[in-house]
């Protein structure tokens, strides 16, 4: 009965080579970009000035889009949580829009935003004097627009989960909210807000739209390692084994990653 049990629970053997022919598109493209790769010469173009540019940029901007995610995400993701099935399906879907929509059309939109024409982007300047677009501000800003989703689904996928039965109990035995919140609510998930910052951190590095169009491609100043990669394939700036260097660098990034998210969620991955 068991295995008959087993047997059904196996899927069809029709499907395993359309299965099959899709992990090889995922994967032969990596196996192709890294058989381009000049080895021989692949320090020095990870060294060089533009590369080590783009890299600081890219790092620097990221940690601090991450950051603002932090700060902005962890309260939504907790309001989303707790909240009841109609606003919190409404608030889920804001969050997602991001997920959905082109990062050229985001540019587009935080320029529309921020731009110095309109209300918000006139204001900022007048009373600080900054002018947002095309600016390493920018860059943060596009960066945390397209990272924020991923830290609040996994975030608030994961409060959701550990349910409100400890917080109850806690507040039964006078425990008031911030006391709850800090020593009952964040550590229970705590590794899904890990895996979600991973994971924020990961996309912010790894923008290229909405940076290109809100925050330009300045080397030095607003350009980041994908708009460095896309650049250098264009015949600009540094040469295409500096591209193909940065995208393994990329690549190696998106693997520490995803060796990170299994180390604090070892039953998610297998």
């Amino acid at each position: 009965m068991t295995r008959r049990a087993d047997q059904g629970a196996t899927p069809p053997l029709a499907l395993f080579l359309p299965a099959i022919l899709g992990v090889l598109l995922l994967v032969l493209p990596l196996l192709a970009l890294i058989a381009r790769a000049s080895w021989a010469t692949l320090w020095t173009d990870i060294t060089s000035p533009a590369a080590l540019d783009a890299l600081r940029l890219s790092l620097t901007s990221g940690l601090l889009a991450t950051a603002v995610c932090v700060v902005l995400g962890l309260p939504l993701a907790l309001l989303i949580a707790r909240s009841g099935p109609r606003v919190s399906a409404l608030l889920r879907a804001v969050v997602a829009v991001p997920l959905v929509l082109p990062p050229m059309v985001g540019g587009v939109a935080l320029l529309f935003l921020f731009g110095r024409t309109s209300p918000v982007g006139a204001a900022i300047e007048q009373l600080w004097g900054v002018v947002l677009p095309f600016s390493f501000p920018a860059v943060v800003i596009a960066q945390a627009f397209v990272a924020l989703p991923f830290l609040v689904l996994s975030a608030e996928g994961a409060i959701r989960a550990t349910g409100s039965a400890y917080e109850r109990t806690a507040a039964t035995l006078g425990a008031r909210r911030w006391r709850v919140l800090w020593r009952i609510t964040l550590p229970l998930a705590g590794p899904g807000i890990v895996t979600g910052v991973i994971l924020c951190f990961a996309r912010a590095i790894g923008e290229f739209g909405a940076t290109a169009l809100f925050a330009g491609n300045a080397p030095g100043t607003t350009q980041t390692m994908p708009l460095a990669i896309y650049t250098a394939f264009n015949g600009a700036g540094s040469g295409r084994e500096t591209a193909v260097a940065l995208s393994l660098l990329l690549l190696a990034t998106a693997a520490l990653v995803l060796l990170a998210v299994r180390a604090w969620r070892p039953g998610a991955v297998r």
